[in-house]
């Protein structure tokens, strides 16, 4: 029994120790004290959770929560870091809001610090479409990592581009092109289709010459030519692809090509303008640019031949 006079609890023998006062099964368990430092490690964070209560916003309100002694928030704090942030950047900032993008490349320490803020805005606002890399997906979203453009790849296209987007309602100035469903709207025969996806499969270098190629050759000169140039060499007044090369975005087998000659594409990609701030915008375009395809300067355009029928770009 215990020690203790009026205690029920029985003594262990072998430790000395009081039980608890039940067992199970034979089994009893010791009342053993708990060790002194992790008792007084147990009051200091009792003691340490009071003081951060009082000192720091913790208790809930209905509206708020108790603002703390010290008045310090999270929320301030992410304000007076970025404001301190914003600050620092502001001479870059205002330097590259100065500077017109055709001007980046003069300035090497200036263009960097565009290029590295556009990889950051990048991040936030494209990587949905056009993945982390650029690279875009097939069939839906651009690669903007090859050197193959719409509607120029220089600094001042692309920045057109991002400001206006494309097929942006309400936007006067977005790119738009509009290729007729050559098929689907009965422009062209099933045949005459067949005949220019082969044409388009030869001087994009992927087949030999054929009598199909040939009859398509005559069809692409009457009807595609006006927008695509001869031979395929693309229209960027118009936003007509090259066809006379490896690059393609719908498709370029034999079916995928009579398929975007059947039923036009039709891509979106929304105006930047109402959503990013012009310097972003410049950061972003400078960014496009050092992906790999980037141009020096807009190229001469190419006049394109006279056709009957007005055929803007084909989605390629």
């Amino acid at each position: 029994m215990s020690n203790n006079p009026g205690s029920t609890k029985r003594v262990d023998q072998p430790t000395g120790t009081e039980t608890v006062g039940h067992e199970w099964d034979g089994i009893e368990e010791l009342n053993t004290p708990l060790p002194r430092w992790w008792l007084l490690t147990f009051y200091a964070c009792i003691a340490f959770s009071i003081g951060y209560v009082v000192v720091y916003p913790a208790i809930p309100l209905a509206n708020s929560a108790t603002a703390g002694l010290w008045g310090w928030t999270s929320r301030g704090q992410l304000a007076a870091e970025t404001a301190a942030a914003d600050a620092t950047r502001g001479p870059l900032l205002a330097a590259l809001a100065a500077t017109p993008i055709e001007a980046l490349p003069a300035n090497a320490k200036l263009q960097r610090a565009a290029i590295e803020g556009g990889r950051a805005a990048f991040k936030v606002n494209c990587v949905p479409c056009h993945g982390a890399g650029g690279a875009g997906i097939v069939g839906k979203y651009p690669n903007l990592n090859d050197d193959d453009w719409l509607w120029g790849g220089d600094l001042k296209s692309i920045e057109t581009t991002i400001v206006h987007g494309i097929r942006q309602p309400g936007d006067d100035l977005t790119r738009t092109s509009q290729m007729p469903s050559f098929g689907h709207d009965a422009i062209l025969t099933p045949a005459q289709v067949g005949d220019v996806a082969r044409y388009v499969r030869v001087v994009s270098k992927q087949d030999p010459a054929s009598p199909a190629s040939q009859r398509g050759a005559a069809v692409f000169e009457a009807n595609c030519a006006v927008c695509h140039g001869a031979g395929g060499i693309g229209g960027r007044s118009v936003g007509a692809p090259r066809l006379d090369d490896a690059i393609w975005l719908y498709g370029g087998k034999q079916d995928e090509i009579a398929q975007s000659v059947n039923v036009a594409h039709a891509g979106v990609m929304p105006a930047w303008n109402t959503r990013l701030d012009p310097v972003t915008i410049k950061m972003l375009a400078a960014y496009v640019h050092s992906l790999g395809g980037g141009e020096d300067a807009p190229p001469a355009a190419a006049a394109p031949a006279a056709a009957p029928v007005p055929a803007a770009p084909a989605a390629k």
